[in-house]
């Protein structure tokens, strides 16, 4: 069901509902017009560069929100799984569970190492629903919130 089409700098960030790690349901587009989005898609839960990212977004939650960004992880990880995660590293940001894929398809998010890996991309939408940036890093977890960072800053 995927369209391989990976969206990109100037597309429209497709509206979304999924569940948080709380059963609260997120819809993406009730966002626009009011905050700057942040999604990042990883593999998985309770994984060495997962975990790593996704304290690297905790530490730096509060810079984001200077930016007026909110940020939100996506990964096939279902409630409890994700529930668990993020109790157990404080995550101060919602993690969204997309259990059959279905926003990772709406992105076009790739998979890596032969197929085997969901993909690990970040996309930064402004508050008209507007993808402004896009970063593709499997191995570098770490780079995504530097270079998110970055580009907000200007």
């Amino acid at each position: 069901m995927s369209n391989n089409k990976q969206l990109k700098v100037g597309d429209k960030c497709p509206s979304f509902s999924l569940n948080n790690q709380n059963g609260e349901e997120v819809n993406i587009s009730s966002l626009f017009g009011n905050k700057n989005i942040l999604i990042y898609f990883y593999p998985k839960d309770e994984t060495y560069g997962c975990t790593q990212q996704a304290c690297s977004f905790r530490d730096a939650y509060d810079e984001f929100l200077e930016y007026d960004c909110e940020v939100f992880g996506i990964s096939s990880d279902n409630k409890k799984s994700h529930d668990a995660f993020a109790n157990k590293h404080n995550l101060n940001f919602d993690i969204l569970s997309d259990v059959n894929n279905e926003v990772r398809n709406m992105f076009g998010v790739p998979r890596s190492l032969f197929g085997l890996v969901s993909g690990r991309v970040t996309y930064l939408i402004d508050k008209k629903g507007e993808i402004v940036w896009v970063f593709n890093s499997q191995i570098n977890a770490m780079k995504h919130i530097e270079e998110a960072l970055n580009f907000l800053k200007k």
